[in-house]
């Protein structure tokens, strides 16, 4: 396979910026920056997302089985850099950013306009990243979209020509 080629056509799909957060059943936090996030399912509602294998998150969310999907507005890139590196949690911040425990335990963070809280059902690891499905046990918007939901979301290309994620 032709590895230039192979990395410009998976640059091609689209990705939109995640805050994935979780808490351990000792207590530890995590949270990572993820775009590899799609709805899977109407009924149950259920998500499937790409989790780095040797991260904290991917170790935090499979021991305590839960988890939040924050999603990022288009002006939030500060929010998605935060979470580029390992998280620094402080009692109400994590790396700088202010948040609360969902109804599920797992943190949420203040500044998103929505969130979606979940129950891991399955995991398949595979590679370098494991796909996490999670079942929505909570949705909330904060801030209503002004036209369509999707163009509310911050993608991967909004934070300048020079990021990506590998390929």
């Amino acid at each position: 396979m032709d590895e230039q080629h192979k990395k410009t056509a998976l640059r091609m799909i689209p990705y939109g910026l995640y805050v994935l957060t979780g808490k351990a059943p000792d207590g530890q936090l995590a949270a990572a920056t993820v775009n590899w996030v799609t709805q899977a399912s109407f009924a149950p509602p259920l998500v499937a997302l790409g989790v780095k294998v040797d991260s904290g998150a991917h170790a935090i969310i499979k021991a305590g089985g839960r988890f939040a999907l924050n999603i990022l507005g288009k002006e939030q890139g500060g929010i998605a850099f935060a979470f580029f590196k390992p998280v620094q949690a402080e009692p109400g911040l994590l790396s700088g950013q202010p948040y609360q425990d969902g109804s599920n335990g797992a943190p949420v963070l203040d500044a998103v306009p929505a969130y979606l809280e979940c129950t891991l059902v399955e995991s398949v690891e595979r590679g370098d990243h494991s796909v996490f499905i999670g079942e929505v046990t909570e949705a909330v918007v904060r801030q209503q979209p002004a036209g369509r939901a999707d163009d509310a979301t911050l993608w991967m290309k909004d934070l300048g020509e020079k990021v990506f994620y590998g390929g």
